[in-house]
C-alpha cells in the first residue's frame, strides 16, 4: 500500500530564488522552502523509522525534512515541485528490501574454482627463468 503525504502537514514558505534573473530575482519570491516534520506527521511507525535513518543532507537532526524548490518562476510550479520530490523521498523509505539469505556455493562450482586456481598457478610456474 502506497504512503501519501499530506499536503497539509507540509509548511512552505516563499523565498527569494537565487541565480540569473534580472530585475525579478530581486522583486519576486517564487522559491519555496518545505518544511516537513517527520514525528509530527501521519505516517506509519516504520516508515518514520526508515525516514530518520536515511543518510540524507535535508534531513535535520531534530527530523525535519526540508526542501528548496526554485526550479521554476511560478511559487505553486515550486510547491508541487517539492511535493513531488519529498513524495520519491518517502517513496523510498517506504520500500522494504528483502532480506539476505546465505547460500552456500554450489560443490562443483567449487571445483571449478579450485580448477582454475590450479591451472593458474602452473602457468605462472613456467614464468620463471629457464635454465640450461
Amino acid at each position: 500500500m502506497p504512503v501519501t503525504i499530506d499536503p497539509v502537514e507540509v509548511t512552505f514558505t516563499a523565498i527569494r530564488a537565487q541565480g540569473p534573473g534580472g530585475q525579478n530575482v530581486n522583486k519576486v519570491s517564487c522559491a519555496v522552502h518545505a518544511r516537513f516534520d517527520i514525528e509530527a506527521s501521519s505516517l506509519p511507525p516504520h516508515v518514520k523509522a526508515r525516514l530518520r535513518a536515511l543518510d540524507d543532507a535535508r534531513i535535520t537532526r531534530e527530523g525535519v525534512v526540508v526542501l528548496k524548490a526554485q526550479q521554476s518562476r511560478s511559487l505553486e510550479q515550486n510547491k508541487l515541485d517539492a511535493l513531488r520530490r519529498l513524495q520519491e523521498l518517502v517513496d523510498r523509505a517506504s520500500v522494504v528490501m528483502a532480506p539476505r539469505r546465505a547460500t552456500r556455493p554450489t560443490l562443483g562450482s567449487q571445483r571449478r574454482r579450485l580448477e582454475s586456481k590450479a591451472k593458474s598457478g602452473r602457468t605462472k610456474a613456467l614464468r620463471g627463468r629457464v635454465t640450461d
